[in-house]
């Protein structure tokens, strides 16, 4: 699968969002090593802090189902309503829980509206929290 297919994913995905609060909806695209892709949208609550992210959605659907390879996911957000037209990188909490999961050179696959942007988990999260600070 290509970068530009999962972004397609993505914003299907985001069709889906649950976003009356904040007004903006977010999709994700997550893409085993095997194939197979595992999507999500953001959910919103009135209180806030029980919203879960698309990214989230998308992987903790992925490792409920067995998964725990990786190989990238795309995402995308905007304004309900409207095209998108910025990139959506992850929020913090996002990135540690991809980071649990993958490592630093895990593709993320941003797109604009016009123009597809990859970083790696690694540039975005450059002073991962693991296993390792628990030793």
């Amino acid at each position: 699968m290509n970068k530009q297919q999962l972004v397609e994913l993505a914003l299907q995905a985001r069709e889906k969002s649950y976003a009356p609060y904040s007004g903006f909806t977010v999709g994700a695209a997550l893409l085993t090593t095997d194939g197979k892709v595992y999507t999500g949208a953001n959910i919103e609550s009135a209180s806030y802090t029980p919203t879960v992210c698309a990214e989230r959605v998308a992987t903790f659907t992925a490792v409920h189902a067995g998964e725990r390879q990786f190989a990238a996911i795309a995402i995308v957000g905007g304004k309900t309503g409207e095209p998108v037209t910025a990139y959506c990188p992850p929020c913090g909490v996002c990135r540690q829980v991809l980071a649990e999961f993958c490592d630093s050179e895990f593709p993320v696959v941003l797109y604009d509206g016009k123009t597809i942007k990859e970083y790696t988990l690694g540039q975005l999260l450059p002073a991962v929290f693991d296993k390792t600070n628990l030793d």
